[in-house]
């Protein structure tokens, strides 16, 4: 995780933002102390990709028009 002082994160908070977009997290810290932890949004398709395969794998699959 990058460590990034206040100052610097405040004058170049666009580049902070977007770089949190892709993927990467930051600690936000004041002389030296923690204030803040950013991370990137959740990936909210990708979890609901991961359920909708996990539903696959337990599937069955028939024929409704002649079920016997």
């Amino acid at each position: 995780m990058i460590t990034v002082a206040i100052s610097e994160f405040r004058s170049d908070l666009l580049t902070y933002l977007k770089s949190a977009q892709a993927g990467n997290r930051f600690q936000v810290t004041s002389k030296g102390v923690p204030l803040a932890t950013i991370t990137p949004p959740p990936n909210h398709n990708n979890a609901a990709r991961v359920r909708l395969d996990k539903l696959a794998e337990t599937a069955v699959i028939r024929d409704v028009l002649s079920p016997t």
